[in-house]
């Protein structure tokens, strides 16, 4: 996802921050983050200790008054299935000309193809777990830390491709392993 913040980004918004490892990335490129999850839990637990040049907020995105045209890089990193996709609207209103929205979404199985994805899927996510349990092992991490609340995907990939075609002119769809997409929106220059 680091890959796809355009060069001589100022500004960021990582919506469903969860506890702020990705704003953390962010902002130690330089980027002024404001990094937004509603769980206060998750939220204390991400601004503890406080991080230079990210501002951890608790709300809700659905009811924020963002800017507009001010943020370069835009990310909703496994969080727009928590929240109506319309909230994308917003999203790209907020973006500055040039800027980037990259959501790493999750989509619920309703296609034969998405079921045969799931099938390819099933070894490598247990792969994936191994390697998790064995980093928190050598970390330290203990199995009490704060986790963002999650909720399964109701939407399927192909509504996520119609309400996007909609909001989105000339946004990118890529499905992924992990029952994930990579949407990509760069706002128009001179928008």
């Amino acid at each position: 996802m680091v890959r796809l913040v355009p060069s001589g980004a100022r500004t960021a918004l990582d919506v469903g921050c969860g506890t702020g490892r990705f704003a953390r990335r962010l902002a130690a490129r330089g980027i002024e983050v404001d990094a937004v999850d509603p769980s206060p839990e998750v939220i204390e637990a991400a601004g503890s200790p406080p991080v230079d040049g990210v501002r951890f907020v608790c709300a809700d995105a659905t009811r924020m008054d963002l800017p507009k045209r001010h943020y370069d890089y835009i990310s909703c990193l496994a969080s727009l299935h928590h929240m109506p996709f319309g909230t994308v609207s917003a999203f790209r209103d907020a973006l500055a000309p040039g800027g980037v929205l990259a959501v790493l979404g999750c989509y619920a199985e309703r296609t034969a193809s998405d079921f045969a994805w799931s099938l390819a899927a099933v070894p490598a996510n247990a792969g994936a777990r191994l390697a998790v349990a064995a980093r928190e092992r050598a970390t330290g991490r203990r199995a009490g830390a704060v986790q963002a609340p999650v909720r399964p995907p109701e939407t399927s990939l192909a509504d996520v491709r119609r309400a996007a075609a909609a909001l989105l002119p000339g946004f990118k769809l890529r499905r992924l392993l992990f029952w994930r997409y990579l949407l990509v929106y760069r706002k128009d220059e001179h928008a």
